[in-house]
């Protein structure tokens, strides 16, 4: 499973026909000559390129091990690595170009706007999109037979941030924030509905625009206010601006932040003011005896898989053991595979229910510290 092993076999088997593949995804030409193409939809521009980064990077490792191995039922694993920025329309457009080229496996989308409007496409053409970090539930509630993900659901990241609030902030003036990006608006709000539910009254919900000047503005307006506790479902990149300039602004609050801060862009834009942020985030798989060998080959090769990385790893793992247990690549079979099977992962033993969502265990609580995460006491 090293990797250096594993991408020279990967070169051997299918070095030429995965360049060709991503030459051809930039021309817009037919793929060459390919065993078995899957499609890898993620933000290659944009605001979340650094977790898109880390799917890519998680699937990548995972294709050259699953190759090592003899590829997925015989066939050499080849990737069409598509950008959708994160844009609906450009998920849709990725989506189409894969049902021309005739790829009906494809690990994506990350962000949840684009998961959803691609997932039509998929799910009309009988593709399996399985997806790593896409969290709206809406996502798997409409019941598509072939959408998959081994993340967790927005509704249960809200929950638990609900819950955290309540339990240990609840005679504290809490802010709840978004920037009015779908993802941020809609864990805010499931957040805030669940936080009330229990009986807890936030002091100020608000939107705002990002960018500096209104980091600022809205940075003191919630110290004005004497917020002690601001909620924030934001990316990694805004959230670092916020906390960086808030603090330079003499305002710092309990920053608690979500999934969309697992990455180290966060600290590093925060800087020393990111220490005792906290954040929900699924349950850490670096830490999973399953995922050992992976983790220790990756770091031997000087990258940590932090945040998504594991969770790439194992869409495209969960996509091969399925073809293999079933002795297909068909698209179909190994949706139906998914849904009746369990399967030996780097996330453990998991199967997938009826409506796609994983059976892993789901989000807890992580803070912030010297630039990395750790679960919270």
């Amino acid at each position: 499973m090293r990797f250096r092993r594993a991408a020279r076999r990967f070169g051997r088997a299918g070095g030429l026909a995965g360049s060709l593949v991503f030459a051809a995804a930039i021309l817009g030409a037919a793929p060459a000559r390919a065993d078995v193409v899957i499609g890898v939809a993620v933000p290659r521009s944009g605001a979340y390129v650094a977790v898109g980064e880390q799917v890519l990077r998680g699937v990548q490792a995972a294709a050259r091990d699953a190759n090592a191995k003899g590829g997925l039922d015989g066939q050499t694993i080849v990737l069409d690595v598509q950008d959708d920025a994160c844009d609906s329309n450009k998920a849709v457009a990725v989506a189409n170009h894969y049902a021309t080229q005739g790829v009906r496996l494809v690990v994506g989308h990350v962000c949840s706007n684009a998961s959803l409007a691609a997932s039509e496409v998929y799910a009309a053409n009988g593709t399996v999109m399985i997806t790593a970090a896409s969290v709206a539930a809406k996502l798997t509630d409409r019941g598509l037979p072939t959408i998959f993900r081994v993340c967790g659901r927005d509704d249960d990241q809200a929950k638990l941030s609900a819950t955290v609030l309540a339990e240990r902030f609840r005679e504290k003036k809490i802010a709840i924030l978004n920037d009015l990006t779908p993802g941020s608006r809609n864990l805010a709000a499931a957040t805030k509905e669940n936080l009330n539910r229990i009986g807890i009254n936030e002091a100020i919900a608000t939107a705002f625009a990002a960018g500096d000047a209104d980091d600022a503005a809205l940075a003191d307006r919630l110290k004005e206010a004497g917020i002690a506790v601001a909620y924030y479902g934001g990316d990694a990149r805004e959230m670092g601006r916020l906390v960086r300039i808030s603090a330079e602004r003499g305002f710092k609050p309990q920053w608690f932040g979500t999934s969309a801060i697992a990455t180290q862009e966060f600290a590093t834009i925060a800087g020393p003011a990111s220490n005792g942020v906290l954040m929900t985030f699924y349950l850490d798989p670096r830490r999973k005896p399953e995922a050992a060998a992976v983790v220790a080959a990756f770091k031997a090769e000087g990258v940590e898989p932090e945040g998504s990385t594991i969770y790439g790893y194992a869409a495209l793992q969960a996509l091969v053991a399925a073809g293999n247990f079933a002795h297909t690549a068909d698209s179909k079979r190994i949706a139906a595979t998914l849904h009746a099977e369990r399967f030996d992962l780097v996330l453990g033993p998991v199967g997938f229910d009826g409506k796609g969502d994983v059976t892993a265990q789901g989000y807890v609580l992580y803070v912030w510290n010297d630039g990395a995460f750790t679960y919270a006491k």
